[in-house]
């Protein structure tokens, strides 16, 4: 399953990109500085520096993923999307 965190414009020459996993009121980490974190080390990845990729996705990949962006140079520092995953 890829999902797609597009960023529009930005002035920052290398904003910060993370994605974290929220799930029954709890939040992990999938992608922190600048590397994948916990199970998604191996059957995960970032494609285009955006999009992030979930091989072999199961019924535990059911949650919410957010896309969080700062970009300190820009008009608007921080910006975030949620995404809804349901894994039939």
């Amino acid at each position: 399953v890829e999902l797609s965190c597009i960023i529009k414009s930005t002035v920052t020459p290398d904003p910060r990109i993370e994605w974290k996993k929220i799930r029954d009121g709890e939040t992990s980490y999938v992608f922190f500085d600048n590397k994948m974190q916990g199970d998604f080390v191996t059957r995960a990845e970032i494609l285009s520096r955006t999009s992030l990729v979930i091989k072999n996705a199961t019924r535990m990949d059911t949650a919410t993923y957010r896309c969080e962006v700062a970009a300190p140079s820009d008009t608007k520092t921080i910006d975030e999307i949620n995404i809804q995953l349901t894994v039939q």
